[in-house]
C-alpha cells in the first residue's frame, strides 16, 4: 500500500489555485485573477498548506514571499496545468477551420521573422480561429528543452543544440557578414585578415549557446574580439551601424539588414557551413492530430521561406 495520496482523492481545482497563488504571491490578487472571493481562495490555500505541510506563502513585513518549496513548485505547477488543459481541450473530431486552439512555439526573432511569419499567414487562411503564440527562447530554455517542450507545441532551432527529440527539418540557410558603411578599413570585399582584426558583435556566446558560423571562425583559427553580445539577430545591425564592428546573421535576413541605415552586407570569405533549421517537439505530441496539422503547416511555410530571396547565399 503506497503512502502517497491517490490522485483520485485530490481536488485538481487546487492546481489552478496553486498556480495563481505562486504567480501572484498574494491571496487577494490570486482571488481577483480567478474571479473568486478571498475567503474561498484562503480556504484553498489552507488545504494546500495541509497537503504540502508547508506555508507556501510566508509573510515578510507587509508582503508575502514564496517558501523554498513553493519556489520549486512554480515551474512544475505551470507545466502540470498546461498539460491538464491540453487533455481536456482534446477533441475526438477536430477540424482546423472550426478550431480555436492556441499553439505555442519557442524560437529566436530570426525564426519568427522567417518561418513564424509564414506559418501565421497560412494559419489565417486555413484556420481563422487558430492562434499562434511565438515566444523567445533563451539558453536556459534550450538547455531544459525536454521539460519545456512538454507544455508547448514546439521549438524552432537549428540542428546542433537539441538531441533525442522528434524533429522535422525546415530549410537550409547561409550566413552573411554585416558591417558599417562608415567602416573605411573594409574595401569592396572582406578578407580573413579583416575578420581577425575587426571587433565583433555576437548574438550568443556561451558554452551551449552559439551560432555555427561563429564557432566555425574559431575552428579556422580566428578568435573574435567580442565587444557586445545581443541575443537578437534583428537587433544586431543596429549595434554595428556607425562602428568598426562586424556581425554574422543568416542569409534570409539580408534584405532586412540592408534596409538598416548605414549597413553593408558581405558574403563571408570562407565556406560558412549552412544552418539547417528544424522544428522540434516532445514525443507526447506525436499522435495529436492537431499537432500533426500544425507540423504540416510548418512544412508548407518552410517551402515558402526556402524559395524566398536570400534564403541560402552560397559563395561563388
Amino acid at each position: 500500500m503506497t503512502d502517497q495520496p491517490l490522485l483520485s482523492r485530490l481536488d485538481l481545482n487546487l492546481l489552478v489555485a496553486l498556480d495563481a497563488l505562486l504567480t501572484e504571491r498574494s491571496v487577494t490578487r490570486a482571488a481577483e485573477r480567478l474571479h473568486l472571493s478571498q475567503p474561498a481562495l484562503s480556504a484553498s490555500l489552507a488545504r494546500l498548506r495541509t497537503h504540502f505541510n508547508d506555508p507556501i506563502l510566508a509573510r515578510r513585513g507587509n508582503t508575502y514571499e514564496l517558501t523554498p518549496l513553493a519556489l520549486r513548485l512554480t515551474e512544475h505547477t505551470t507545466t502540470a496545468l498546461d498539460a491538464a488543459r491540453r487533455v481536456f481541450e482534446s477533441q475526438a473530431i477536430w477540424t482546423p477551420h472550426d478550431s480555436t486552439r492556441e499553439f505555442s512555439i519557442y524560437g529566436s526573432d530570426y525564426g519568427f521573422a522567417t518561418i513564424g511569419k509564414a506559418v501565421s499567414r497560412l494559419a489565417a487562411e486555413e484556420a481563422p480561429g487558430v492562434r499562434f503564440r511565438f515566444m523567445l527562447h533563451n539558453p536556459s530554455i534550450v538547455d531544459d528543452a525536454l521539460t519545456r517542450l512538454r507544455s508547448v507545441d514546439g521549438m524552432v532551432i537549428p540542428h546542433g543544440h537539441l538531441t533525442e527529440l522528434p524533429y522535422m527539418d525546415l530549410w537550409r540557410d547561409g550566413w552573411v557578414v554585416v558591417a558599417s558603411e562608415s567602416n573605411t578599413e573594409i574595401g569592396d570585399e572582406l578578407t580573413m585578415e579583416a575578420l581577425g582584426r575587426m571587433p565583433w558583435v555576437f548574438t550568443f556566446q556561451t558554452r551551449t549557446a552559439f551560432t555555427s558560423a561563429a564557432r566555425q571562425l574559431q575552428q579556422l583559427g580566428i578568435e573574435p574580439r567580442v565587444e557586445a553580445v545581443v541575443e537578437s539577430f534583428l537587433a544586431l545591425p543596429h549595434f554595428i551601424a556607425g562602428t568598426d564592428r562586424l556581425g554574422l546573421i543568416q542569409s534570409s535576413l539580408t534584405d532586412y539588414a540592408s534596409s538598416v541605415s548605414g549597413i553593408r552586407v558581405f558574403p563571408p570569405p570562407f565556406d560558412a557551413t549552412p544552418v539547417v533549421n528544424a522544428l522540434w517537439w516532445h514525443p507526447v505530441h506525436g499522435r495529436d492530430p492537431e499537432h500533426t496539422w500544425m507540423r504540416g503547416l510548418f512544412a508548407q511555410a518552410a517551402a515558402q521561406v526556402a524559395e524566398g530571396p536570400g534564403a541560402l547565399v552560397e559563395r561563388a
